[in-house]
């Protein structure tokens, strides 16, 4: 951290330049400030002591000492503890990926993360499940939806049985990072809000990733009948998927590329 801080100008930062300064780049107290901690915990944790450190914390001395991804990732490892900035930012968000949703048409298809949350999708998705979009952030979820959407509540013709199947599949994959806030924070909120989901949580169930087939009930084109499948981004089970819903009979198939044509 303290090369961190000597490579920052105090015009970098918004501070005043005073006289006779004999540190290069900014001063201890002056980063303290900026990331409203006191300075004596603040010289003790560029130290390298043994001191208790918050997500949050460790967020304000970041963007303070404006560290870039790579920096940041290594100060969070560090401190054993996860960058709650990760939650909203994604690296698989490239333009090559979102041109892979789109070469997806007709087919709904949408990038996920381990906790189901939808990162993007394309067109076809929007048409047959709702516009991610259009949602508040924290809403883009598929087991929030499952459980709270009137929308798939209607049009998901197992719905039940695919809210249990999730919930034990969130079980499943929260195992391995029952520590990070965000995990704990979406479960919080679905205890919270639903009392379906808390009755299925706490039966304790566990489900591994399989493909099946969904059936939908599309209010424009019909009985849509998908086969759900995932593509992982990466070997790691925290990585990122894509998620295809591919027609399991002729009919969905030419359902589908009606709606793509109507959406046209």
């Amino acid at each position: 951290m303290r090369s961190r801080r000597e490579r920052i100008t105090p015009e970098q930062a918004g501070v005043p330049r005073t006289p006779r300064r004999r540190t290069p780049g900014l001063r201890r107290e002056e980063v303290a400030h900026l990331a409203a901690v006191g300075v004596t915990w603040y010289t003790w944790l560029e130290q390298g002591r043994a001191i208790n450190v918050s997500p949050g914390v460790l967020d304000a001395i970041a963007r303070a000492l404006r560290m870039d991804p790579t920096e940041r990732a290594h100060a969070f490892a560090l401190a054993g503890t996860t960058d709650p900035r990760a939650v909203t930012e994604c690296p698989a968000l490239t333009p090559t990926m979102l041109r892979v949703l789109e070469r997806l048409v007709p087919y709904p298809a949408a990038l996920q993360n381990a906790r189901y949350d939808i990162l993007a999708s394309n067109q076809p998705f929007a048409e047959v499940f709702g516009d991610p979009a259009e949602l508040a952030p924290e809403d883009r979820n598929c087991l929030w939806l499952l459980a709270m959407s009137p929308r798939w509540r209607e049009q998901f013709l197992e719905r039940e049985e695919m809210l249990r199947d999730l919930a034990a599949k969130y079980r499943q994959s929260m195992a391995e990072h029952v520590g990070e806030p965000a995990w704990k924070a979406r479960l919080s909120r679905l205890l919270e809000a639903s009392g379906e989901f808390r009755e299925l949580w706490e039966r304790h169930e566990v489900a591994p990733m399989a493909p099946h087939v969904k059936r939908y009930a599309h209010p424009g084109v019909g009985l849509l009948r998908l086969e759900h499948r995932n593509m992982w981004l990466s070997p790691e089970t925290s990585a990122y998927r894509l998620v295809t819903y591919v027609p399991a009979d002729e009919e969905t198939e030419r359902r589908l590329e009606d709606l793509a044509a109507t959406a046209r």
